[in-house]
This record gives structure tokens, sequence and C-alpha cells, in this order.
């Protein structure tokens, strides 16, 4: 799965990568016009017109050449689609995980636990106050979607321009840090 996905991102397989890009762009579009709910509501008629519209015409082929070939979506309908219950804890196990990482990440932060990171994540929520007032998460789950598809294609290509300008930008960072660290008593650093 992972490989796929890779796959997918890096445009191995064109064909796949543009439906995918294509549909999932469709989507968020329409999102942009229409709620949730009419959006939902519009795939499910246009995937029930289309399958109902397949049904009828097998059948009326069916008919007109007097076969009995049975029910088009027969192995679909006979296959298994039940999560077993060893496949349900395995996904509650991992959420768990997830959600009891971050709320000790959270926890971690607010109550100030390391002065640095707190203001780091102060920091980050005063720049995402910015970026709430000039996108809507719409926008933003746009932008991340043609990101997710463009940036791998870019980074292969300029692969070595990007890590040396990020070299340069970590450098600086860590400059700024390092000054910051040296201004604020009792700030530590996480290895010390």
């Amino acid at each position: 799965m992972g490989g796929t996905a890779v796959d997918l991102l890096h445009w191995r397989d064109v064909k796949r990568s543009g439906l995918l890009f294509g549909s999932v762009l469709l989507l968020l579009f329409s999102l942009t016009q229409f709620s949730v709910v009419s959006v939902g509501a519009y795939l499910a008629l246009a995937t029930l017109s289309a399958s109902i519209s397949f049904r009828v015409y097998k059948s009326v082929l069916q008919a007109v050449q007097k076969t009995d070939e049975g029910h088009p979506f027969k192995a679909y309908l006979e296959m298994e689609i039940a999560l077993s219950p060893e496949q349900i804890s395995k996904y509650v196990d991992k959420t768990q995980l997830y959600v009891n990482y971050t709320l000790r990440e959270l926890r971690r932060l607010f109550l100030v636990q390391d002065l640095v990171d707190s203001i780091k994540f102060a920091v980050l929520m005063w720049l995402l106050t910015y970026v709430g007032a000039i996108f809507n998460g719409l926008t933003l789950l746009l932008l991340a979607v043609v990101s997710m598809f463009t940036m791998p294609v870019v980074y292969e290509k300029y692969q070595t321009q990007i890590d040396q300008y990020l070299g340069l930008v970590r450098t600086q960072v860590n400059s700024i840090m390092g000054k910051i660290r040296e201004k604020v008593p009792g700030a530590k650093r996480k290895n010390e």
C-alpha cells in the first residue's frame, strides 16, 4: 500500500495518478461550491444512476440475445467486505496510540514542560492565525493535495539544489534557536 501511494504521488503510472488527482481536485472544488451533504448525495446519485443503467442494459442485452449470464454485479455481491475483529482491534490500537501520543504532546506543550518547545508552538499557532485569516480549511486542503502531487516530482528533479537550500535554512534556524536558548533562562535542550 505504501509503495502504491508513493508511486501515485511520483506519477509512475500517469493514468492512475492523473485519475486520482483529477478526482480529488474535482471533489474539493465541488465542496467549495456545495455543502458536504450535497456533494455526497450527488456522488451517490451518480453512482446509482451508472449502476442501475448498466444493470438495465445488461438485462436488455440478455433478453435480446437470449443468454443466461445472470446478474452483472454477482461477483461483487458475493465478495466478503466485513472487517474481522482482529482488523478492527488493530486499527483501534493504532488510533489509540496516535491519540495518546497527541494528548501527551499537547499536555507537554500547554503546561510548558519545555519552555522553548512551548514558545515554538505558540509562534506556530500565531502564524496559523494569519494563515486562517487568508485561507479557509478547504483552500488549505486543495493546496495540500496539489502539493502532494507536485512536490515529489519537483524534488526528484531538483533534489541537489533543494537540499542545498534546505541545508542553509536549517543552519540559519539552528543559529537563531541557539541564540534564543542562550537568552531564555532555564531553557534546556532535549538531549541534556
